[in-house]
């Protein structure tokens, strides 16, 4: 048995989205604010049975509540047929809830048989809907109408005046939780693939429908580290208070002894009777005084010091864990210091990681918790599912991924294969993403609203299925090495590109390292302050990220050169020679196979975009090569000779430069731009990774102009970003319905 997925509906940003659950792993990514932490939250309030209480009205969807405030609006109106909102049917459509589908075989059909809806029930994923609803309707129709009445009455002579509550939201902002409640209803299988409305028909179950189906436990981001010399450094979130609790729950031995356990309460009973003799000693000529003040007399009771040994609580304080500075087996105590002094980071790793094994072992019922089982705590739940949000807090990069690598493992460590864990991460970590592999991301992105009473949500993509589905012109080999490729380059770079708000793919090194000194130059105050990803793919690979990129739907720049050629062989671009080119990228990403070098240098700024991507690559450049106001066009090959033609100026004065730079300072000196352009273009078999650090040595920051086919494809991303950064984003109507 495993969870297959969840749908969270008019919870926060989640409007309505299927979130898939790995068989092992699943890891949260997207851009901030993209709804992660609403999906944990959600996952926290509904399955957590210890934390259904946590609801408020900011839970519910921002637009839903437009719609719920004009039921109030109704409810004081005698017309019975103008009332709306009276029947829960009506409220279920605006209040969070979510659906849970269990994969099972008929083999656990005793465990599940409640959840079951037919008897032709065959192994089908079976649902269940949880929904945060109103608990009595017409109770809360006549408390809201009280209050809301009285304060109308109070203000109507001074209408500037706003009490509570101003309207249903306001009312239940203080009052939520006295009037709604968590119930349960079974979905019908065979509508597995849409949203299913629960009709005025649907009666709620009696029960919680998940007891002893799955077991839920959870690490939030706020873990309670602080520093050991600051204001609330006795806050809780110790290790040694967690060894504690762990040693009371699954070790202690006074509680329901056995035969391993004699030895230690013998010792313990042994301490004690020591530690009582020591303190009769000690406090003999105390007590000794007390007695010369005529107390205890005849009938007063004697008094006798007596010690409780108790190992819990010689285990709750700051030094009850203890690091050994020079590792020599702790044989020199000089060289030990308490937990609260070591680093955030470790103490955070160790933190989580027993925390786990305290998750599993309490599931498992390892030990003395075992023993402690009642009649209804008799079977362990077939699913464990462990909710972990931003473990990377406090941790370094390495650690990061050490803790990905390792947490499942320690979940799973001495668990039968009969029994599942499944464990859900959210991260903001570029680390514990590359580590986790591309077929456990579930990526989050946002989506705008597109008119003023609607709030801007959240969508879920599965990146596992993102190459699943061919196209025509693909057929399944091209498709699975197509996604070999993007998972190995994705586990051999940096992967911030699944948090960021724009992505820039680039050819070379180069570009890689000179884009950022231009955006840094150029757009200070716009696309220097965005979270951008650029990525290094190079010209035969590029498009091959094509199905993630559609899939991030994130603004994307594609620089690439055209790659001149005639019957296959490289060429310095000329027009009228009916030159092709050679970029992959261009043909297989932008269809553009078949046309000619001059075609392609031609098309216009909405044929360079496919969706939310646009392909940025060497046109034709007007230079007054002689100063003699008469301007002619050169065409650069590459990234390289297009920086040298767009500042020729700049290059004539690089005297004293090297390699590859040297050679283009050299063209510049010619006595015409044709032949300039043709020493540009021999001179590009140099290191142009090189050529990138010499320019950033030698040429002051801001005097480097950019080729104007990539200031072009800056300035589309610049402005795809600040429309991607509204949250609401009113759009033709034709564009609005054909959006997905």
């Amino acid at each position: 048995m495993k969870i297959k997925f969840v749908d969270i509906q008019n919870f926060r940003k989640l409007k309505q989205c299927r979130i898939p659950f790995g068989d092992e792993e699943t890891l949260f990514v997207g851009a901030n604010n993209s709804g992660k932490t609403s999906a944990i939250d959600a996952l926290i309030n509904f399955l957590d049975t210890e934390k259904h209480k946590r609801f408020s009205v900011t839970d519910f969807t921002l637009s839903n509540w437009f719609n719920l405030n004009k039921y109030a609006e109704t409810w004081g109106d005698d017309r019975s047929e103008d009332v709306k909102g009276t029947e829960l049917h009506e409220w279920q459509l605006f209040c969070p809830s979510i659906d849970v589908w269990l994969d099972a075989g008929v083999n656990e059909v005793q465990k599940i048989a409640h959840l079951i809806p037919t008897l032709k029930w065959n192994s089908e994923p079976l649902g269940g809907r949880l929904t945060y609803q109103p608990k009595d309707i017409d109770n809360l129709r006549e408390y809201f109408l009280q209050d809301y009445e009285a304060a109308i009455k109070l203000t109507e002579n001074n209408k500037k005046l706003s009490l509570w509550p101003r309207n249903l939201k306001d009312y239940l902002d203080r009052e939520l939780k006295t009037h709604f409640e968590i119930k349960a209803f079974l979905l019908d299988p065979n509508q597995i693939n849409v949203f299913q409305v629960l009709g005025e028909e649907a009666l709620p179950l009696e029960f919680y429908p998940f007891n002893g189906l799955f077991k839920v436990d959870t690490i939030e981001a706020q873990r309670g580290f602080t520093d050991p010399n600051g204001i609330n450094s006795k806050a809780g979130g110790s290790l040694s208070t967690q060894l504690s609790e762990y040693y009371n729950r699954h070790l202690n031995p006074t509680d329901l002894p056995d035969e391993d356990d004699i030895a230690a309460l013998s010792a313990i009973n042994d301490a004690q009777d020591q530690f009582d003799a020591r303190l009769e000693r000690s406090f003999n000529s105390a007590l000794g005084e007390i007695k010369t003040l005529g107390y205890p007399g005849f009938s007063d009771p004697d008094i006798k010091l007596s010690s409780k040994v108790n190992p819990i609580e010689s285990l709750d304080h700051d030094a009850a864990v203890v690091f050994d500075v020079h590792k020599q087996g702790f044989s020199n105590s000089v060289f030990s210091l308490p937990e609260k002094y070591n680093g955030l980071g470790y103490k955070n790793l160790i933190h989580i990681v027993f925390k786990l094994i305290t998750f599993r072992d309490r599931w498992q019922r390892i030990g003395k918790a075992q023993r402690r089982r009642t009649e209804e705590d008799i079977a362990i739940e077939p699913i464990h599912l462990v909710l972990i949000e931003e473990p990377e807090a406090h941790l370094h990069a390495q650690v990061q991924q050490v803790f990905i690598r390792k947490a499942y493992d320690v979940l799973r460590k001495g668990v039968e294969d009969n029994f599942v864990t499944q464990m859900i991460v959210s991260s903001h970590s570029s680390y514990i993403a590359h580590e986790a592999g591309f077929d456990k991301l579930c990526y989050f992105k946002r989506s705008f609203a597109t008119n003023t009473i609607d709030s801007p949500c959240a969508k879920v993509v599965d990146l596992s299925n993102v190459f699943g589905v061919s196209n025509k012109n693909s057929k399944k080999s091209e498709i699975e090495n197509t996604k070999k490729f993007v998972s190995r380059y994705l586990k051999t770079t940096h992967c911030d590109l699944f948090f960021a708000n724009g992505i820039i793919l680039v050819e070379g090194a180069a570009e890689r390292m000179l884009i950022p000194h231009f955006i840094s130059h150029n757009y200070p105050e716009s696309l220097n302050q965005s979270y951008i990803s650029i990525l290094e793919v190079g010209g035969a690979h590029a498009q091959r990220l094509k199905p993630l990129i559609e899939a991030l739907g994130l603004p994307t720049l594609v620089v690439t050169d055209t790659d001149a050629t005639f019957e296959n062989s490289k060429e310095r671009p000329q027009r009228g020679k009916n030159y092709s080119f050679g970029s992959d990228t261009l043909k297989d990403w932008f269809n553009l196979a078949g046309k000619t070098l001059d075609q392609v240098i031609d098309l216009s700024e909405e044929q360079k975009i496919q969706g939310n991507v646009r392909a940025a690559y060497q046109c034709g450049i007007q230079i007054d090569y002689n100063h003699d106001g008469k301007f002619e066009e050169a065409i650069p090959y590459t990234f390289e000779d297009a920086i040298a033609l767009t500042n020729i100026a700049v290059f004539k004065k690089l005297t004293s430069s090297i390699g590859m730079v040297k050679k283009m300072h050299k063209a510049t000196l010619e006595d015409s731009l044709d032949k300039c352009a043709e020493k540009l273009y021999e001179a590009l078999n140099g290191t142009k990774a090189k050529m990138a650090l010499d320019l950033l040595y030698d040429v002051d920051p801001g005097d480097l102009k950019i080729p104007d086919y990539v200031k072009q494809g800056l300035d589309w991303l610049n402005n795809e970003l600040e429309s991607s950064n509204l949250d609401i984003l009113v759009l033709p109507k034709e564009k609005v319905e054909g959006d997905e």
